[in-house]
């Protein structure tokens, strides 16, 4: 059994700042990678960025540089530093974990039940 659990949401106006926390637990053997989707009204998901286990960052094209993706490995966290919120930056922030448990051994990939974030002035 695996949980991701998102948190750090809220309501913020245009220009401030945000973090958003996720912490993956449970019969984890170990983590390929976690990262941030978000999905905005009437949109499909997309990737906002992603961080593997070797430290490596990925972001979406249009992010980055306002947006900044960290880890602690050690407490299988994932954190998103959002910098200069826009009204388009409002959606719905999901946390995915690729991992693999200890007892059926195959990667998979796990969500949160997602955290809102509100950009409004």
């Amino acid at each position: 059994q695996v949980q991701v659990v998102e948190s750090g949401g809220g309501l913020v106006q245009p220009g401030e700042s945000l973090r958003l926390s996720c912490v993956a637990s449970g019969n984890i053997g170990g983590i390929n990678a976690m990262g941030w989707y978000r999905q905005a009204p009437g949109k499909q998901r997309s990737v906002v960025a992603r961080i593997t286990n070797d430290g490596a960052t990925y972001y979406a094209d249009s992010l980055e540089g306002r947006f900044t993706i960290s880890r602690d490995a050690a407490k299988n966290m994932v954190f998103l530093q959002m910098n200069s919120l826009q009204t388009e930056d409002t959606a719905v922030y999901y946390c995915n974990a690729n991992l693999w448990t200890v007892d059926l051994r195959v990667s998979r990939n796990f969500w949160g039940e997602g955290t809102l974030v509100t950009v409004s002035s």
